[in-house]
């Protein structure tokens, strides 16, 4: 009995629907028209798209089993060991920097536009580290592992990666002004976006959603960055608002002719939960015990994936500027 409803809370709790299973129950609607509530109303809905997209998948008989089976396991993984580490690291970062803000924020419309928009400069600093440093790279890679895109792989990422993002994240808006309360909101929207842009092309064919692809981050952009084509290799960082990525020349559109192609360069089997996890970190450790001296092996964990002691670097940035300038000879 005890394990049935054990299993019954974890369900409860992968589709978040308690807090609007309570509502409901108490019969005190107008609480959806609080904050909490509105939350507890939006929370179930990527959990639900999930199931509906695999439902839909197997009717396409386009189940993507292997990514839905890795990235189980991988939420079960984090669910047991990295339950509460990214709440305790955003309670510290705001306690830590929170006196050193030079002015405070307010909740009104344009302190809203202005935080979000010091969000997304906090979370491209993050999301351009996880890939242009190797040691942040372990931790992110488990997140582009996948080699088909869905709504689950939001739930694949290295228990780690979440406090490590949600440190730079929030110090960012803390020092900026942000305050908690405003932060909070941001973070929820950010978060149920940031879910969705993974919709897969079983429940969103072409997700490049009209005009809103030139003015937001949309599901096609976020494809584009999860690719490991010379074309879209390490780009689109940002996660709603693409301003960043356009100020810092990182931004890249999807195009009809280049098929994305999903996954990570190194050779890897994307159906291990080992490999998928930990693989990086192997292969870390590996060019670290390789390298000649103290200096080499630091710079492995510092330097971009790619980067080699001998010289002969293979990096995102030189594959990409190498496909770019034979492109440009090709038209030229």
């Amino acid at each position: 009995m005890d394990i049935v409803l054990l299993f019954y809370n974890e369900v409860l709790g992968f589709l978040r629907v308690s807090q609007a299973w309570d509502i409901l129950r108490s019969g005190d609607f107008s609480a959806f028209t609080t904050y909490d509530g509105i939350r507890a109303f939006i929370i179930p809905i990527i959990p639900l798209l999930l199931i509906l997209e695999f439902v839909v998948g197997v009717a396409y008989k386009k189940p993507q089993t292997k990514v839905y089976k890795i990235t189980f396991l991988i939420y079960v993984f984090n669910r047991f060991i990295g339950r509460f580490i990214s709440i305790g690291m955003v309670v510290l970062c705001i306690g830590l920097f929170q006196p050193y803000a030079p002015f405070q924020t307010t909740l009104t419309w344009y302190w809203f536009v202005y935080a979000y928009i010091v969000w997304e400069f906090g979370h491209f600093i993050y999301h351009y580290l996880g890939h242009k440093v190797r040691l942040f790279w372990c931790l992110h890679s488990t997140h582009h592992a996948p080699e088909r895109m869905n709504l689950s792989v939001t739930y694949a990422h290295f228990f780690l990666e979440a406090p490590y993002a949600d440190a730079i994240r929030t110090t960012v808006c803390i020092l900026l002004g942000v305050q908690p309360e405003l932060l909070f909101i941001i973070m929820f929207i950010d978060g149920t976006y940031g879910a969705f842009i993974h919709v897969g092309e079983n429940l969103i064919k072409d997700a490049r959603f009209g005009v809103l692809n030139k003015i937001m981050l949309t599901p096609s952009h976020h494809r584009v960055h999860h690719a490991r084509n010379p074309l879209y290799i390490d780009t689109n960082f940002c996660n709603l608002l693409n301003i960043w990525d356009r100020i810092f020349g990182t931004y890249q559109e999807e195009h009809r002719e280049v098929e994305i192609d999903y996954g990570i360069n190194r050779k890897m089997d994307s159906g291990s939960f080992v490999d998928v996890y930990f693989g990086e970190f192997v292969a870390l450790a590996r060019d670290v015990l390789h390298a000649p001296g103290v200096v080499a092996k630091l710079a492995y964990f510092i330097m971009p994936p790619g980067w080699h002691h001998s010289g002969a670097h293979r990096t995102a940035t030189m594959v990409r500027d190498a496909y770019l300038n034979e492109s440009e000879l090709k038209m030229g």
